[in-house]
């Protein structure tokens, strides 16, 4: 199975509020607000982590989740947000991305 790499868009507006972040996409002004466990994606999104490593350190390792289902469910979010422009996803690292 290809890597996927995931990185935060760059025509959003971001602000945590607790342990949640809320998401607007600048394009259409849908916001997202996302739970704990997205929010950990949404902040561990460079480009160059693969999103395995990510859901295998960061989601497994603070949550009883299987690694299968964690992955799974990271891999529709991504999919999800994607579709909006508020993440961007790719099967290679995405220059530029880290910040």
């Amino acid at each position: 199975m290809a890597e996927t790499y995931i990185a935060r868009g760059k025509a959003v507006a971001a602000r945590a509020l607790g342990g949640e972040m809320m998401i607007m996409s600048v394009a259409d002004s849908t916001v997202f607000a996302l739970d704990e466990v997205a929010t950990i994606l949404w902040k561990s999104a460079d480009g160059v982590t693969p999103l395995e490593t990510i859901v295998r350190d960061h989601v497994c390792a603070a949550y009883e989740v299987s690694p299968e289902t964690a992955i799974r469910d990271a891999e529709d979010f991504c999919r999800e947000l994607s579709g909006s422009g508020i993440l961007l996803t790719s099967d290679r690292p995405i220059a530029g991305a880290a910040r």
